[in-house]
């Protein structure tokens, strides 16, 4: 989840004077030598698997696994993932490291000069990208965690839930947890027929539903009879070697049912997390859904520009939609950022647009 603490940085730390020579500190020392050793996809498969699952606790650090992704990779630190469009790099979601590392990998990250911008980070990373970096951090969404340790379908929000498991069972509908089907990509291509943003997938912000590395993920699938109705990918999110939580990347129905089984099937899984004990479910980001306010770091244009896509936006892409559909879990919002250099970034949006597939 979300915190506020922090980030701290060793340059900061005074320099010992000894006979007029400047002494380094040896946490300092230790910073050169890792700045030294950085470099662009260094990592390997292993190694970066390895910084995954001990720091990847954003909802999208799984995500950012995703084909065509490139890294900023220091040894004994972690990494920064993102893409290039149009000569500028775009991150997707937090540095993968330790909290107390972020300044100082983002520092590293953008001493090249190059056009930068940071898609779907969290509070604390948008504030320390503003104050630290001369960014504007402003937000451009909200990610839904649900804790499930208190989830219950009691209450009359929830009623829409109970309502689809009712006709779920009414219907015959069963669900099942499977390693793979083959009529996944059949019916994605008839899914995506039925999109807004018609014949291709969005990508960059949402992970594509083949990946080269899948370990740790998650499926369940909706069946009446022989017939398979939806599925639901989940990605594990870590913390310290530990699957801490889940959160839905793809998700694809068969239009020829229209009572819906998102639901039923989300309801289904989240029962089966909790009853491995697992504590937390995210249910991922709300596009342009934005508070009121504008913090001191926001860019007040480009807020003003993200309330009104929400509000007649919903042609290109269910904004209200998809928000109120998470909503009826009852979970927590947490604002989710974009952090840019211009206070309207009309190129970084376009550029945006391009690598998401939408252009």
């Amino acid at each position: 989840m979300n915190t506020s603490a922090q980030a701290t940085t060793v340059l900061d730390l005074p320099v010992r004077q000894i006979t007029g020579a400047k002494i380094l500190p040896l946490p300092l020392r230790g910073r050169i030598r890792e700045a030294h050793n950085a470099g662009i996809d260094k990592f390997s498969l292993d190694e970066r698997i390895s910084y995954l699952r001990r720091y990847g606790d954003h909802c999208m650090s799984f995500s950012a696994m995703q084909p065509g992704m490139h890294y900023f990779d220091v040894p004994g630190i972690g990494y920064i993932a993102y893409k290039m469009q149009w000569g500028s790099k775009f991150v997707l979601a937090d540095p993968v490291c330790d909290e107390k590392d972020r300044e100082f990998i983002i520092s590293e990250f953008l001493k090249d000069g190059k056009g930068t911008a940071f898609a779907q980070i969290s509070e604390p990373v948008a504030e320390l990208i503003a104050e630290k970096f001369g960014y504007y951090s402003t937000q451009f969404g909200v990610e839904t965690i649900v804790d499930l340790e208190d989830w219950n379908l009691k209450g009359k929000k929830k009623q829409v839930l109970r309502t689809s498991i009712n006709k779920a069972q009414k219907d015959g509908i069963h669900f099942i947890e499977k390693d793979h089907v083959n009529g996944d990509r059949k019916l994605t291509d008839e899914w995506l027929k039925t999109r807004k943003v018609r014949n291709r997938e969005i990508l960059f912000l949402i992970r594509p539903m083949d990946m080269d590395y899948e370990e740790g993920t998650r499926r369940f699938y909706a069946y009446k009879g022989d017939e398979l109705l939806g599925f639901i990918y989940f990605d594990p999110i870590y913390s310290d070697n530990k699957v801490v939580s889940y959160v839905p990347n793809i998700s694809r129905f068969s239009h020829n049912f229209k009572q819906g089984i998102f639901y039923p099937l989300m309801v289904y899984a989240m029962e089966t997390f909790k009853s491995e004990g697992l504590r937390y479910m995210h249910l991922g980001l709300s596009p342009m859904v934005v508070d009121d306010k504008d913090l001191y770091y926001e860019s007040s244009i480009v807020k003003k520009m993200i309330r009104l896509l929400y509000k007649y936006g919903n042609m290109v892409y269910s904004f209200k939609g998809l928000h109120f559909t998470k909503s009826r879990f009852q979970g927590t919002d947490c604002k989710t950022f974009c952090a840019h250099k211009e206070k309207l970034p009309i190129k970084s949006f376009l550029s945006m647009f391009k690598l998401a597939n939408i252009l």
